[in-house]
């Protein structure tokens, strides 16, 4: 891959899908889209229970409605992000100003730590909720699996989104040089 301004090729050139879903940051994007979905999914499927003695479904992490709900939004919020970061990376090979690019992946470093940080916060209150919840409101076990797959991919997502982050500074930092590699020797026309 030709090099150029913050990981990018030559500015203006074509769109390459194949490059593109060769990238590492793209591959762990759409990992994390999909754990999202996955997170998200179980709870809104089988996150809620409906008990006989009762007219209101309850949430199976110990009838908090707050845990299924910092779930589903996380969920949802992350699927978001991932679909814009997509669309960015589809994007990035036409920007042409470097300043531009470098905002790109600043934004990039941020938002992925930040999305870590909020995984890791799910993961914690999802994990904590179930360990307490109590046999008797749910004795059948309905939602159980699907329930600690929402814990296990909240696990799963702290680490692609990390890992999307530390891959947004690398790129950072290779580009970087490559800007200063630039302002030092300019490319000047021959005569």
């Amino acid at each position: 891959m030709e090099g150029g301004a913050y990981g990018a090729g030559k500015a203006g050139g074509a769109f390459d899908p194949y490059t593109l879903v060769r990238q590492p940051h793209t591959i762990l994007r759409v990992v994390s889209w999909v754990f999202s979905i996955v997170v998200f999914g179980s709870i809104v499927n089988e996150g809620y229970l409906n008990s006989p003695s009762e007219s209101e479904e309850f949430c199976i992490y110990n009838r908090n409605p707050n845990a299924c709900g910092y779930g589903v939004t996380v969920g949802v919020l992350a699927f978001l992000t991932c679909l814009l970061y997509l669309a960015l990376d589809v994007y990035f090979p036409q920007i042409s100003s470097v300043k531009d690019r470098k905002k790109a992946v600043l934004s990039d470093i941020g938002v992925s730590a930040f999305w870590a940080f909020l995984w890791f916060v799910g993961f914690c209150y999802l994990a904590n909720q179930w360990q307490v919840s109590k046999p008797k409101d749910n004795p059948l076990n309905e939602g159980t699996d699907a329930a600690r797959a929402a814990i296990a991919f909240s696990f799963f997502s702290i680490f692609t989104w990390s890992l999307t982050s530390a891959l947004a500074v690398r790129r950072f930092k290779d580009l970087t040089f490559q800007e200063e590699y630039s302002t030092l020797f300019p490319t000047s026309a021959q005569p």
